[in-house]
């Protein structure tokens, strides 16, 4: 069974044809019984009987009437049996005696708990996100799960526990060769690159928007965001990981630092060479190297010491 729309009429134009037929038949019943206590015979009696059936039955047709509220649904049951669903918004005039589940097909939003979990590195970090989504199905909303909203909110949890597991918080310069060994190891091909980082939250939100709506699809709902709002080592790691972290970029910036100073005296010397303005045996090249890259490298002001003499005395 699958969604589909209910038989509906205008209720306004039902409402005064229940109301003109309700109203004829009870003051007809009124007025036949009035005629049979007068003597009027068995016709009177059935007259009377007939005005007030018709008057109950004005009444019990008049529990198909319901409202419709923008961006909302109306699932109808008749006795259990599902009959179809109402989705556009005004008053309406349906099969009476049914049950009316409202759906709301409004956006709605929620923030997942601040989950700890170990990420693709193994270690452990604090994680939360936040779901957009909105029903595009009321009867799978309705009848295939038992509270859709508490569905969407479990799946969403268990969605970035995944994606916690096989990403790395930070895919730090030092790090790089420790990932790499790993989706090696774990890996049937020899050339796999490493996971995004947690970190990188374009990737990381399609991949789980991506994998919620595949979760939630059997709600009849259609996720239309997802991205993560906290993400944070754990207490407990905290403090160590942001050692880590600034070892690292200073290895970084050193390693800038030698590639541009080795560059600048490898310039230095071609030009001294090409231009003849001294000629230097490889003694006296290699103390120029050492020299220069003192002063490129150093992270303080460089004390130079002048020789009177020359370099071989």
């Amino acid at each position: 069974m699958t969604l589909r729309p209910a038989f509906r009429l205008n209720g306004f134009v039902m409402l005064l044809v229940l109301f003109v037929v309700g109203a004829a038949g009870l003051f007809g019943g009124i007025a036949a019984s009035a005629a049979a206590n007068s003597g009027g015979g068995v016709g009177s009696a059935v007259g009377a009987g007939a005005g007030y059936v018709i008057a109950a039955l004005a009444v019990v047709l008049l529990t198909g009437l319901t409202t419709v509220s923008p961006n909302e649904a109306k699932v109808l049951q008749f006795f259990g049996r599902y009959i179809g669903s109402v989705s556009e918004a005004g008053f309406f005039w349906v099969v009476p005696l049914t049950a009316k589940r409202r759906i709301s097909l409004r956006v709605s939003n929620f923030e997942t708990q601040k989950l700890k979990v170990n990420d693709f590195d193994g270690n452990p970090v604090e994680i939360a996100a936040v779901v957009v989504y909105h029903v595009v199905d009321s009867f799978k909303s309705a009848f295939s799960v038992d509270d859709y909203e508490e569905y969407v909110q479990t799946q969403s949890e268990a969605a970035v526990r995944h994606l916690a597991t096989v990403h790395p918080y930070d895919a730090a310069p030092d790090a790089a060769p420790a990932v790499a060994s790993v989706v090696d190891r774990t890996a049937s091909g020899p050339d796999v690159a490493a996971p995004a980082s947690l970190r990188n939250g374009t990737e990381v939100a399609e991949e789980l928007t991506a994998e919620l709506r595949e979760r939630t699809a059997l709600a009849g709902v259609e996720i239309l965001e997802a991205r993560i709002t906290h993400l944070a080592y754990a207490p407990e790691i905290a403090q160590s990981m942001l050692v880590r972290q600034q070892a690292a970029q200073v290895v970084a910036a050193r390693s800038r630092i030698v590639e541009g100073a080795v560059g600048m005296v490898g310039m230095a010397l071609q030009r001294l060479t090409e231009e003849g303005m001294v000629e230097l045996d490889e003694e006296r090249r290699a103390s120029m190297v050492s020299n220069l890259l003192v002063v490129l490298c150093g992270d303080r002001s460089a004390q130079p010491v002048v020789n009177t003499g020359t370099l071989y005395s």
